[in-house]
């Protein structure tokens, strides 16, 4: 893969080892993150250089990548007038990994088009591990030949990268993601607890159900420290809710029926209350733990 000249927009807990991995793969990285003292902690680490806003940041570049918060976040680092697109030049490639919605994505990649810009919406899975070991999963929306050209940059730190249909079908593919995820999790919650309550050996039984049928990477990931009530690490609950109203949103507009979604919705706004916003998603076995 031959070298690029990058922007890495927001260094989170998974922008900024992303963006490590652009720069380990030799990609000349220009970095710019809200708190400057995070950039200036990046460059120190990987090289580059960081810029004070993000036009400044974007331009020049061939690839812009952007993970911020949320919808409103994403128009404030991209369509603001220091934003990202002011300093994108025609021909140029952004890259949203934010989970946002599929409205918003389509409102980029017609911005983008304005200017001559590519636009590929393409939230991420895998989590910050994921994020630092270079194994993410990156669902795609956009045009076959702007992807084409992005590809070999974004495997720098993804394991899978797939065009799943035009601008907004990465982000709907992500609320399919948390969609299941949060199903699972409410399954491993209720398993666990029932298990407890019958007075199995936990470690035991997850051994033995993950090898069937049950088993997934939440079982196998999360299953032990749920009965141990552990939860101070990974996806926030705050980040899942974030995701699951977009869900509920988009489902409102095409007509699913995401009956357990919404249940489970209000399952994490408990967990919230009770002083949880920042723990893992896994928590919902808390309030059957604890009643």
């Amino acid at each position: 893969m031959s070298a690029q000249k990058v922007a890495f927009v927001g260094l989170g807990v998974m922008g900024y080892p992303m963006a490590g991995h652009l720069a380990a793969a030799g990609h000349d990285v220009v970095v710019y993150n809200r708190t400057a003292a995070r950039a200036g902690d990046w460059t120190a680490k990987h090289g580059g250089r960081s810029a004070p806003t993000p036009a400044q940041a974007a331009t020049g570049r061939d690839i812009v990548f952007s993970c911020v918060g949320n919808d409103d976040d994403v128009r404030a680092v991209v369509l603001g007038e220091s934003g990202i697109l002011a300093g994108m030049e025609s021909g140029a490639i952004l890259v949203d990994h934010t989970t946002a919605s599929a409205t918003l994505a389509r409102e980029l990649a017609t911005a983008g088009a304005d200017k001559g810009v590519g636009v590929l919406d393409a939230p991420v899975s895998g989590g910050q591990a994921g994020a630092e070991n270079g194994a993410l999963t990156v669902m795609v929306g956009g045009t076959q030949d702007v992807f084409d050209r992005a590809k070999p940059a974004m495997d720098a730190y993804a394991r899978a990268v797939t065009l799943m249909g035009g601008a907004g079908a990465g982000q709907l593919t992500k609320m399919v993601n948390q969609i299941c995820i949060a199903g699972l999790l409410q399954g491993l919650s209720e398993g666990i607890n029932f298990g407890i309550k019958a007075g199995l050996d936990i470690p035991t039984v997850v051994d033995v159900i993950s090898k069937g049928a049950a088993g997934s990477w939440q079982m196998e990931n999360r299953a032990l420290t749920m009965a141990q009530d552990k939860f101070d690490f990974g996806f926030a609950v705050n980040w899942m809710r974030k995701d699951l109203t977009i869900v509920l949103e988009e489902a409102k507009n095409n007509g699913a029926r995401v009956p357990t979604s919404a249940l489970i919705d209000q399952f994490y706004a408990q967990i919230q209350d009770r002083g949880g916003a920042r723990w893992d998603t896994s928590s919902l076995i808390h309030l059957l733990m604890h009643e």
